[in-house]
């Protein structure tokens, strides 16, 4: 029964990044070919992220950003959660992606459909 509980929770993740990836690969599809490998790679990895942060988010909201800790007898105390420190790197390295991503749309895209579309998916509140 685990086994498929984890396999349930996988296939919703791969429909999340599916979704995410779509989203992506839309904003970027007059993207000229010189660039197409390195923008594809980078929405790969974008889609991953957002996914990954989503969860991570979840889990900070549910169970805070710290955790209890004991090294030893005498040693204990509270400190940052693995989470909310995989979080913090995350989301550092997800803005410098789609910072990167922003820099390789076509001079003049910004104002444009595709341009305005990206902007609305990097400043959307979470969960929408």
């Amino acid at each position: 029964m685990e086994e498929k509980e984890v396999n349930s929770k996988e296939l919703k993740k791969v429909e999340e990044r599916d979704k995410e990836l779509k989203k992506l690969k839309k904003i970027f599809k007059n993207i000229p070919k010189d660039k197409k490998n390195l923008v594809e790679k980078l929405i790969e990895t974008a889609a991953f992220m957002s996914v990954e942060l989503k969860l991570l988010e979840e889990h900070i909201s549910k169970y805070g950003v710290s955790e209890e800790y004991q090294n030893g007898k005498e040693q204990h105390g509270t400190k940052m959660s693995t989470e909310a420190s995989a979080y913090n790197t995350m989301v550092k390295n997800y803005t410098s992606i789609i910072k990167q991503l922003i820099e390789l749309l076509p001079d003049g895209l910004p104002g444009t459909k595709e341009g305005n579309a990206l902007m609305n998916f990097v400043t959307r509140p979470k969960g929408k």
